[in-house]
């Protein structure tokens, strides 16, 4: 018998990387949340591996970064060998401005890093605990929920979020359109030790073309932590068709002859053969899974250099679709990650994407949640991410067919898309006005890192990201040096709404000025921040909770480009009832 309760501000479906962000999200912002997951156990599957400079700076600001950064491995670039012969030498070097580089983790890890971190914040994932069904109307959402020992659950919740990936419950429960189609090949995936001399480091590519110049013969391989140890892909052997065959005693199976256990979203159960029942043919795929023998004949075929494979930890037959759903959400209910768009692997776009898809949400949730915005606020996270989730789409599709290596724009920029340094959101409902130079950043933008920031106690010179870090909500830069000017702004930042501020004091400004004793202050000791943000004499800026600027202006224009901002997400809710209660079950939230 189901019963009926209230206790948390948000549901959290799927404790994928995406969930898992989001929930850590929504927790540094104060925000109660569940996190649920139909497994009762992580996956030991290295799935998706590849994590982005940018990734990097959110979790920076997240707090989370250093566990990942002692626990990954670099990706120094990637070799691309096509018919034999060697046709590029990717090397994915950052600007010095950027703080980090390409790394790769197995998916385990980061969800284990993730939860970790998580449950630090005091919220722990309930696994074995699936979502069943859910309702929604004007005032929550009634989800059904079925535990690990059996029980049925019926929760009560202002929000609900789908991260559970591409056979999302939410996604069918609201109804969304996924529209896209799928690649007809199959693909091995293999967590294998490979004894090549290959440069440390690099991950490689290796092809043979057919006449149209489309790859019929591929080999990816990822390094992961360890020595000598990829993640490897290529082309499935007829015999290893999903639905073909299944492993001797005729249960799906992994390399060890263990039952296999379909991931979260995957569409198949333990023992499943066929396609999916949804028709997303998407993910790990049940049936007789890839021995070491099946990977080290792809190997013998295209590899660069003579290998010999080893202690393969896990391997599956996996397929590819690229769709996105026709909006990520409706009213009280909203999708992230896989659940609203899935694609090629090519350049580790996927989980990538999922976390900023996350990070976005989650502190315009936050804001409507505490009653400081209307529910209308939640409108510009299908306005900003469907578009970047459109543009990822189509080009990991064309990057899966072509090769990387025939994408048409310059190498430094194609890097940087790569890298999701070049996300943002121009010209979107919560962009101010543009301001300043040409080649400045404006709001919509990344707002770039910087180095060389001092003060007068610290012998060690500050990054932006150090200065940010650990500050959940909005942060206001102000750059100047007249001291009277600067106060000004700082009093109408603290009128408009009170986000903290921040000065920048410029490389030749004398650092005993601060706006006020309560104000920090940072010296541009290095010239960087001057050199990246081009300052029109004294600016400001809006740094939002995702690390993208808000807004740009004048410091003598601060009052009216601050009111204009925050008024834009203080949006009031409608009345009789219909913005979210402050906290579970209408308490106030802490």
């Amino acid at each position: 018998m189901a019963h009926h309760r209230t206790t948390t501000d948000v549901l959290v479906v799927g404790a994928g990387p995406v969930g898992l962000s989001a929930a850590a999200e929504l927790r540094r912002h104060g925000v109660h949340c569940r996190v649920v997951d139909r497994l009762p156990a992580r996956l030991p599957y290295a799935k998706a591996v590849g994590i982005q400079p940018r990734t990097l700076e959110l979790w920076d600001r997240m707090g989370l970064v250093r566990a990942v950064l002692e626990t990954a491995v670099p990706i120094r670039g990637q070799l691309v060998y096509a018919d034999g012969q060697e046709r590029a030498r990717i090397e994915l070097e950052m600007p010095p401005e950027v703080p980090y580089g390409f790394a790769a983790l197995p998916q385990y890890e980061t969800e284990r890093l993730l939860e970790e971190h998580l449950a630090g914040l005091g919220t722990v994932v309930e696994r074995g605990t699936a979502l069943v069904s859910f309702d929604r109307d004007r005032d929550g959402v009634t989800a059904r929920l079925r535990t690990a020992s059996g029980a049925d659950e019926e929760l009560r919740v202002p929000y609900l979020i789908g991260c559970d990936g591409a056979h999302s419950v939410v996604r069918k429960g609201l109804g969304l359109s996924f529209e896209g189609g799928a690649f007809p090949e199959e693909y091995m995936l293999g967590d294998v030790e490979a004894d090549w001399d290959l440069p440390h480091g690099y991950g490689v590519r290796s092809s043979r073309r057919s006449a149209d110049g489309s790859a019929d013969d591929v080999l990816v391989c990822i390094p992961l932590p360890g020595a000598g140890r990829y993640r490897m892909s290529m082309r499935v052997p007829p015999e290893l068709s999903a639905g073909r065959g299944a492993a001797p005693d005729g249960r799906a199976g992994t390399p060890d002859g263990a039952p296999d256990v379909a991931p979260q979203g995957s569409g198949a159960a333990a023992g499943a053969r066929g396609p999916a029942p949804d028709g997303v043919a998407h993910g790990v795929q049940a049936g007789r899974a890839p021995g070491l023998s099946d990977l080290q004949a792809v190997v013998d075929r295209l590899a660069p250099r003579p290998a010999r494979l080893s202690r393969l930890r896990w391997a599956s037959v996996f397929r590819i679709s690229h769709r996105i759903v026709d909006r990520y959400g409706e009213g009280r209910v909203l999708v992230a990650g896989d659940a609203a768009h899935i694609h090629p692997p090519t350049g580790a776009q996927g989980m990538n994407t999922g976390v900023q898809d996350a990070c976005n949400l989650a502190w315009k949730l936050a804001l409507v949640v505490r009653g400081e915005a209307g529910p209308e606020l939640l409108a510009t996270y299908d306005a900003e991410r469907r578009p970047v989730g459109e543009e990822v789409v189509g080009r990991t599709v064309r990057h899966a067919v072509h090769g990387i290596e025939a994408d048409p724009e310059d190498r430094r920029t194609l890097l940087l898309r790569e890298a999701q340094l070049l996300v943002g959101y121009r010209g979107g409902p919560l962009a101010g006005a543009p301001y300043g130079p040409a080649g400045a950043p404006q709001p919509g933008d990344r707002a770039p890192d910087c180095g060389g920031l001092t003060t007068p106690v610290a012998a060690f010179p500050l990054r932006l990201l150090d200065v940010l870090r650990g500050r959940a909500g909005h942060v206001v830069l102000l750059y100047g040096s007249d001291a009277a000017e600067l106060s000004g702004a700082a009093e109408a930042a603290r009128a408009a709404g009170g986000p903290p501020v921040v000065v920048v004091l410029p490389a030749g400004a004398d650092r005993a000025r601060p706006a006020s004793p309560s104000v920090p202050a940072y010296r541009d000791a290095a010239g960087e921040f001057a050199r990246l943000y081009l300052p029109d004499g004294a600016t400001g800026l809006v740094v939002r909770p995702d690390g993208q600027l808000g807004a740009r202006f004048p410091l003598g224009g601060a009052a009216a480009a601050l009111s204009a901002y925050l008024g834009a997400l203080s949006v009031r809710p409608r009345p009789s009832g219909s913005g979210a209660p402050a906290g579970p079950g209408g308490s106030p939230g802490p």
